[in-house]
């Protein structure tokens, strides 16, 4: 059982970087389909809430696994042909944007109500207020469960071997299917997963650390600039 043999093989380390820019690639074009879909369930045009409606139950209905088959193996029918990678990012993609659609909506109906109509009566426009107070306190919602999707995407992501994409998961089948050494290789794999898992964890948390740390000191200036102007005023 050569496990450290494999954690440092470059196939295995090849496998982990694709593995990384399949979960970020599919992670990044996720979240701004769940913006765009979210927006879509926003509007008052009914036909667009209905099409975002119908693409949230589609892609959270079926399978992961079927929707990376589907689009690798009937894209080329209709003239569109892609490498393995690609098809995994497209399918991956479109799956994420109807989770993180869902997401984004719980973090915009965490925003309360009022506060757009305060702002604007401080003179903010529309714009301003979405980029300045509604988003910001989104971010903050909307974090958590986006970390939990993250990491839940490094996982499903395994799923691309399926079709082919030579990622840390196709790569450790392989080197099981060539030595018979399953034991080392699938523990090898496993590895290397968890250190990927702990690393994405690791950055998620300081990031959280930081925008509530940046919360906190919002607080503190308001708070301050409250007691200024109760002074002020005597």
């Amino acid at each position: 059982m050569n496990v450290v043999e494999f954690l440092i093989s470059p196939a295995f380390l090849n496998g982990a970087l694709v593995t990384v820019a399949l979960t970020v690639l599919s992670m990044v074009l996720g979240i701004l389909g769940g913006l765009v879909l979210a927006g879509l369930g926003a509007v008052r045009f009914a036909p667009a809430r209905w099409l975002a409606r119908a693409y949230i139950w589609l892609f959270r209905g079926t399978p992961v696994l079927l929707q990376l088959i589907f689009v690798f193996n009937v894209l080329p029918l209709v003239g569109l042909r892609f490498d393995s990678f690609t098809c995994a990012i497209i399918a991956l993609s479109l799956n994420e944007a109807a989770y993180m659609a869902e997401i984004i909506r719980g973090g915009l109906l965490g925003v309360p109500n009022g506060q757009r109509p305060a702002a604007q009566m401080l003179g903010f426009t529309r714009s301003q207020t979405l980029v300045f107070i509604v988003l910001p306190q989104v971010a903050r919602l909307v974090l958590p469960p986006t970390g939990n999707q993250l990491i839940g995407m490094l996982k499903t992501s395994a799923l691309a071997s399926v079709v082919a994409v030579q990622d840390l998961m196709l790569v450790a089948q392989r080197a099981a299917a060539g030595t018979f050494d399953y034991v080392g290789t699938l523990i090898a794999a496993a590895v290397l997963y968890l250190l990927l898992t702990t690393i994405f964890s690791g950055v998620l948390g300081v990031i959280e650390r930081r925008m509530d740390t940046g919360r906190k000191s919002a607080r503190r200036r308001k708070r301050a600039a409250l007691v200024l102007a109760a002074e002020g005023g005597r």
